[in-house]
């Protein structure tokens, strides 16, 4: 019997993006989404009832500001004191985690899938998912983008703006597109 393609998903496998099934999961996302924008936010408290609700993983002293966009919600894992600033996107096609204490400025997005090369391929829709790891304590600065299958080490910084390819080692400062690492003087020593 052939995978559903939310099995495939999960699995790390090529998948149509385009499937009923899919396509309800993100429904779901998008009410929760809209009712966190909405409420007044003596009712919202840090995250709505709906959103909180749908993530894997959420710490009661997590916080999202309003204006965040998810794909399904159901990947995502947010560590203790988590702040997610306005505007942010994370597109979970697969595991996001978030480490405590971590930070995420203004419109900082996160993207998991990634659409095949293949031009062909890609007119059936086809991408893969690939998780997004963010360590403890991280700082990622307004405008990031951290692409599929990055993972962000412990105390590490992102500068705002930076476009992350690949992983950062923990304890470094990251900047730039691609990001580079960050030697001293502000100079950029070498890409990440």
């Amino acid at each position: 019997m052939p995978q559903s393609e939310l099995a495939k998903m999960k699995a790390g496998q090529w998948y149509s993006c385009l499937d009923p099934e899919l396509d309800a999961m993100r429904a779901r996302a998008h009410e929760a989404v809209h009712e966190h924008s909405i409420l007044p936010p003596s009712d919202r408290g840090n995250i709505a009832p709906k959103l909180r609700a749908l993530f894997a993983q959420c710490a009661e002293d997590a916080r999202i500001e309003t204006r965040f966009h998810c794909a399904y919600g159901v990947n995502i894992h947010l560590g203790r004191d988590v702040f997610i600033n306005v505007g942010c996107t994370i597109l979970d096609t697969a595991s996001v985690i978030i480490g405590d204490h971590s930070m995420l400025g203004p419109n900082v997005q996160i993207y998991c899938a990634q659409h095949h090369k293949d031009p062909e391929l890609r007119k059936q829709h086809l991408e893969i998912a690939l998780p997004v790891t963010i360590g403890r304590n991280v700082w990622i600065g307004g405008g990031a983008i951290i692409l599929a299958g990055v993972s962000i080490g412990d105390d590490a910084i992102v500068g705002a703006g930076a476009v992350v390819t690949r992983n950062v080692a923990p304890g470094t400062t990251v900047v730039g597109n691609p990001a580079r690492v960050m030697g001293g003087q502000g100079q950029s020593l070498s890409q990440v």
